[in-house]
């Protein structure tokens, strides 16, 4: 069996009976065991997988079928699914069985879909990388001695390994577009409230939010339509309707875009990548788009301002884990106190106790204001800076990481290499907008490249058919 990239071309040929669905969840089976080594799944949900093929293929005959029949897709393991194990990546969720699931599984499961395991991350999905996960880094299909990106590595890895067709990880601070692009897939942030965190477990609040990673604008726009939309369980999503994504990839127009000049600039960008972007814009204005350089000053502040109020965030989120209400807890402490001081060292990593540290520190008496307060009103200032850009120009167009896919263990002795890392994907997390990371060839040493567009909040339907037409 071959390497499919669109749900479209599955359905057809399972209609034409060339084959089944348990057929193909079967080929998927032996695409991880083949892939094993590159650590892409923390879990494979054999039974359960094979229980819904079969009824789905049952439905597919008899043209009952939801939207998503035939789409085999794993979920980030930050992602709650009832009855079956969810750990974050984290020894602190280790064996934690789910009691219910999140809503962007419940919104799968409606339309058919065949949820094939659960994937490998950064603990707490914090990290750039995937190297920070309790069960070992995912290693990238095009040479596993480079990371897959993070935090949703084992996502990127499995659909770039044809181990799915689709899995959705989830973004903070470009944790969908940056494997996405280490791993040379299409990977969306829907606009912060497009779609639920309601069983998502939580890293920063007011910036994760799930996204699809597929190998095909198509599927991410039938995915986002399947996603979106209100949730009485999380009342930060956005009641708007939801538009007919996939109907809306035919509405292509020109459009004008501006390109971030300091992004394109920045010393830290890769040569080849930066060749590659400015080819693409090239071809962008040979096609008639209007392209234009524009300034944003506020670039060296994007990094700080992220990581200061996600680790707050952060500090918050996880103080939940104490050993008392669930998760690891260890079994010597002699009083209250030492029982929180050993269940949190023993079941957090490096990484996220680092995070939760810094998080702690900026929200404490006397730092509060020097440095959450201020990051929140840097956060301000971005996103009026981004929405001033969207009352001229239609997209902003910048890279997507620094620099190809890394060695594995390159960065991780140094955590300000690693933050900086994120330079050119935060800026959309801070300010809430839709961005896609879309696959831009490969370098010399045939690793992906990718570039990054941006569009006006709950813009998704021009954001994916500007994609669709950019990547034909």
């Amino acid at each position: 069996m071959k390497k499919y990239s669109a749900l479209k071309e599955i359905q057809a040929l399972i209609s034409q009976k060339q084959f089944t669905l348990p057929d193909l969840l079967a080929y998927y089976f032996k695409q991880i065991s083949d892939n094993e080594h590159l650590n892409a799944f923390n879990e494979v949900f054999f039974y359960s997988a094979e229980v819904q093929a079969k009824a789905v293929q049952e439905k597919m005959m008899q043209g009952t079928a939801g939207k998503l029949a035939g789409m085999v897709i794993g979920i980030k393991d930050n992602i709650c699914y009832k009855d079956h194990v969810v750990t974050a990546s984290s020894k602190m969720l280790d064996g934690f069985v789910s009691p219910y699931s999140a809503t962007v599984v419940k919104r799968l499961l409606q339309e058919d879909a065949v949820i094939i395991g659960r994937l490998n991350c950064d603990e707490f999905a914090m990290g750039g990388s995937n190297e920070t996960s309790y069960f070992g880094p995912a290693k990238n299909a095009a040479n596993p001695e480079l990371v897959p990106g993070g935090s949703s590595g084992g996502s990127a890895v499995a659909v770039q390994a044809d181990m799915c067709l689709a899995a959705l990880g989830t973004d903070t601070g470009g944790s969908v577009r940056q494997p996405a692009a280490f791993c040379g897939q299409i990977g969306l942030k829907p606009t912060y409230g497009r779609v639920s965190r309601y069983g998502v477990i939580a890293y920063a609040s007011s910036f994760d939010q799930v996204g699809p990673i597929t190998s095909s604008v198509e599927d991410a726009a039938l995915l986002l339509q399947v996603l979106a939309g209100a949730d009485e369980n999380d009342s930060t999503v956005s009641d708007l309707a939801v538009p007919d994504y996939p109907v809306q990839l035919n509405k292509q127009k020109k459009q004008k875009i501006a390109v971030l000049r300091e992004t394109i600039e920045s010393k830290a960008l890769d040569p080849e990548i930066k060749s590659a972007i400015l080819s693409s814009i090239a071809k962008l204005k040979e096609d008639g788009h209007q392209v234009d350089e524009v300034s944003f000053d506020l670039l060296d502040y994007l990094v700080p301002a992220y990581y200061i109020l996600t680790t707050a965030e952060a500090s918050s989120n996880l103080s939940r884990y104490d050993g008392v209400h669930y998760g690891h807890r260890n079994t010597e402490a002699k009083s209250l106190t030492e029982l929180y001081k050993l269940s949190r060292s023993e079941g957090f990593g490096e990484e996220v106790k680092k995070r939760i540290l810094l998080g702690t520190f900026v929200l404490s008496a006397g730092y509060y204001d020097a440095y959450y307060q201020k990051a929140q009103q840097v956060r301000r200032l971005i996103r009026e800076k981004v929405d001033h850009l969207f009352e001229e120009y239609d997209l902003l167009l910048s890279p997507v990481a620094p620099t190809a896919a890394f060695p594995l263990g390159d960065h991780m002795q140094d955590a300000l290499v690693m933050y900086m890392a994120d330079i050119f994907t935060v800026l959309p997390s801070l300010s809430g907008n839709p961005a896609i990371a879309l696959p831009l060839g490969n370098n010399e040493a045939g690793l992906p490249l990718s570039i990054q567009f941006t569009a006006k909040h709950f813009e998704e339907d021009k954001l994916l058919a500007f994609s669709q037409a950019f990547l034909k």
